[in-house]
C-alpha cells in the first residue's frame, strides 16, 4: 500500500498517471533492463508496456531475429508436421471462438506455427527434470527431438500469445517476446519440475495461502470432498489468459516479469476465492463452486492482490 500500482490508481489520480509516463519515459531513454524490472512491479501504463517488456527481456529485434524468423517460415512451406495440425485445430477452437481474441487468428499463427520448427526454445529443457519428445526413425532405428522446439502444442496454448497481441503488430518482434516469455516463465506451467514456480509448486502454494488465509473457505470444501485446487488449475496453467480481460492479463504479467515469477499467480487464485467467500460458504458441491467462479472478467487484479497482501483476515 506504501506505493501505488498501475492498474487502479490511475483512475484516481492523473497526477499519478503522468508521473509513471514520464518515469517510463527516462527508463527507456537509459536504456536500463534492471530499471524496467523494479518499474514493472507497481504496473504500466498501456502505451510504454511493449516497450518496457522488450526492454526488460532483452529482446530488441534485430536483424538476425528477422533472418531467422523468415528461416523458421521458409521451413513451414518446404515441410508439413503433425503439429502444424494440433496448432490449426487450437486456433480454430480457441482463438476464433474467443470474443476478445478473435481478430488475432493470423498472427497466432505466425508465431506458433514457427514456434514449433525453432530449436533454440529447447534450452528451457536445462533447468527442468522434463526431456523433449523424440520420434524413432523405423529405417535406422535413430531418434531425433519432435518437434523441433521440443514442445507439443497443447489446448489452450495459444492463450500465453493472444494477449500479447493487443502489443505488437509486427509479427517478428510479436514472436520473439513470445518466445522469450515461454523461456522463462511459461514452460513451468506445463511441465512436472522441482521449481517452486512451476505447475506442482504452484498448486501447493496455493493451497497452503488459502488454508491460512480462508481456513472456513478450505474446510468448508474440503468437508464436502471439494479440491479447491481442481478450479485454479487451468487458470495457473494459463496465467489466467482467456479468464480475466486483456488488460488485466497484461497487467498480471507486468508483475511477474517486475518480481521475475510465477507465484504471484497463486496469490491472484486465492484472493479470486477471498473475493467469493460468502458465496462459496453457501455451496456443497462441485457443480456450485464452478458456477461461482466462472465468470472472472469483472475482476480487476490489482485491487484483489491488495485485498489478500494487505489486508488481515
Amino acid at each position: 500500500m506504501e506505493y501505488s500500482q498501475c492498474g487502479i490508481d490511475e483512475l484516481f489520480s492523473t497526477s499519478f498517471a503522468k508521473t509513471r509516463e514520464q518515469e517510463a519515459e527516462d527508463i527507456l531513454r537509459t536504456n536500463s533492463s534492471e530499471a524496467a524490472q523494479t518499474y514493472l512491479k507497481r504496473g504500466c501504463p498501456l502505451g510504454f508496456r511493449a516497450q518496457m517488456w522488450a526492454l526488460y527481456l532483452d529482446a530488441n529485434v534485430t536483424e538476425e531475429d528477422a533472418r531467422y524468423y523468415e528461416y523458421l517460415k521458409m521451413r513451414i512451406a518446404e515441410e508439413e508436421s503433425m503439429t502444424d495440425l494440433l496448432i490449426c485445430k487450437e486456433v480454430q477452437l480457441i482463438a476464433s471462438n474467443d470474443e476478445m481474441h478473435f481478430v488475432f487468428c493470423d498472427y497466432t499463427y505466425q508465431v506458433l506455427l514457427p514456434f514449433t520448427r525453432d530449436a533454440t526454445v529447447r534450452e528451457h529443457f536445462r533447468t527442468t527434470i522434463a526431456s523433449p519428445p523424440k520420434v524413432v526413425d523405423k529405417q535406422n532405428s535413430e531418434s531425433s527431438i519432435f518437434p523441433p522446439s521440443g514442445v507439443i502444442p497443447f489446448h489452450g496454448f495459444s492463450m500465453y500469445v493472444l494477449p500479447l497481441c493487443y502489443l505488437y503488430d509486427d509479427p517478428v518482434t510479436l514472436y520473439v517476446i513470445f518466445r522469450q516469455l515461454y523461456i522463462r516463465y511459461f514452460h513451468k506451467l506445463h511441465a512436472i519440475s522441482n521449481d517452486s514456480s512451476g505447475i506442482l509448486g504452484l498448486c501447493v502454494l496455493f493451497e497452503r495461502l488459502l488454508q491460512a488465509r480462508e481456513p472456513q473457505v478450505f474446510f468448508h470444501l474440503r468437508s464436502h470432498g471439494i479440491q479447491p485446487v481442481r478450479f485454479v488449475f487451468k487458470w495457473l496453467m494459463r496465467a489466467f489468459s482467456g479468464f480475466l480481460t486483456p488488460d488485466q492479463v497484461l497487467l498480471l504479467w507486468d508483475r511477474i516479469l517486475g518480481f521475475d515469477s510465477l507465484e504471484i499467480l497463486a496469490v491472484l487464485a486465492v484472493a479470486i476465492f477471498s473475493y467469493r467467500r460468502a458465496n462459496l460458504l453457501l455451496v456443497n458441491n462441485a457443480a456450485g463452486v464452478e458456477a461461482i467462479l466462472a465468470d472472472l472478467t469483472p475482476l480487476k487484479i490489482v485491487s484483489l492482490l491488495q485485498l489478500v497482501l494487505f489486508t488481515r483476515n
